[in-house]
């Protein structure tokens, strides 16, 4: 059974609890307020666990010449790329804000934290875990700096190999059993040729002691829910309120009707993986009773007589008899009362029939 532990106060993951579903509303808020808190709303209206966000520090995650580098893409809210994240970014003052109306809707919050400064930012404010994008899951100072602040966590794995997750792995778990890896690729939107969500099971065989997740880009919800099917106790995807809104996000994003279509199918789906035990259920009895098939007498089989399979037949009988798949052990035994043509053979008529042989 894979680690479970308490990411969020009171709620489990890994193990049998339900899957934690993260909506990424990341910078598709355009930079205003409002619409980040309709999209909160929106993420606990559908059912999410979580609304997550993205916090930079932008002179800790860029350096100069990222900032000032001419930005003119379709997708700009300035003239350079620095004009266009600070627009895009919300102060620390902004950041409370959007944390107590969440409080208040009644619905997990955090972010992702961007550089070291922001992950400083974000365990001030007290957030029940920390999200480690792709872009900073090879950034091993900083996974250690954010590892030994001992919130849960949950990391990406986009853009990374194998080699290199074993590397998180031993890092992050050397001060901080509570995590998880999600499976990701980090294009946008993402092929299903690229998706790869075998890696989940090679997580889960490489990291036997914590839950695997994934994080999907693609566009709409069945590879999400074939991702649960695999196991992934995590899904995390972008949200946004309109698929043709400025930026690189919305495309690859969730519209309301999706993200909840997307929970009620997750929680479909973990209602069908049931046990994993196979027997016949309650619910297969009447269909037991209506068409189980039981052994008859093929021919008519005088008291005393020692059975052959050539006596025997299997057929759905009234009453039902000795089950068919039982018929082999019939053979050798002795019947105990005459059997006529094409009735059943019931046990009580079968000497020795279901006792253990006498020692």
């Amino acid at each position: 059974m894979p680690l479970q532990f308490e990411l969020c106060p009171g709620r489990m993951i890994g193990g049998n609890h339900p899957c934690f579903i993260i909506a990424e509303i990341g910078q598709n808020h355009q930079g205003d307020m409002e619409i980040a808190k309709k999209m909160i709303k929106m993420a606990k209206d559908c059912g999410a666990d979580c609304a997550k966000f993205q916090k930079s520090e932008l002179e800790y995650k860029f350096n100069k010449r990222a900032l000032e580098r001419p930005y003119n893409s379709k997708n700009s809210w300035g003239k350079t790329y620095g004009e266009h994240k600070r627009h895009l970014e919300f102060s620390h003052e902004q950041y409370r804000e959007l944390q107590k109306y969440a409080s208040e809707v009644g619905i997990f919050f955090t972010a992702s934290g961007m550089d070291e400064m922001a992950i400083e930012f974000l365990h001030e404010i007290n957030v029940p875990f920390f999200k480690v994008g792709s872009g900073d899951t090879n950034n091993f100072p900083y996974l250690e700096k954010t590892a030994k602040k001992g919130r849960p966590m949950v990391v990406s794995s986009g853009m990374q190999s194998m080699e290199t997750m074993r590397r998180v792995y031993k890092t992050v778990k050397q001060h901080n059993k509570n995590f998880t890896i999600l499976q990701c690729t980090s294009a946008y939107p993402l092929e299903a040729e690229d998706v790869n969500l075998r890696v989940i099971t090679e997580y889960q065989k490489e990291f036997p002691d914590i839950p695997i997740g994934y994080s999907g880009h693609e566009t709409g919800i069945s590879i999400s829910v074939a991702a649960v099917a695999l196991g992934a106790k995590v899904i995390e995807r972008h949200v946004t309120l309109d698929k043709k809104a400025k930026g690189s996000d919305h495309e690859a994003s969730l519209v309301p009707s999706e993200l909840a279509e997307l929970v009620r199918s997750i929680r479909l789906v973990e209602r069908a993986l049931g046990s994993g035990i196979k027997q016949m259920l309650p619910c297969e009895k009447a269909c037991h009773d209506k068409l189980g098939k039981s052994v008859v007498a093929k021919v008519k089989i005088p008291k005393g007589t020692v059975l052959t399979l050539d006596m025997l037949a299997v057929k759905v009988a009234e009453p039902m008899g000795v089950p068919a798949e039982d018929i082999f052990q019939l053979v050798g035994k002795t019947v105990t009362e005459e059997v006529k043509e094409d009735e059943s053979l019931l046990s009580e008529v079968v000497d020795s029939y279901g006792k253990k042989a006498k020692s």
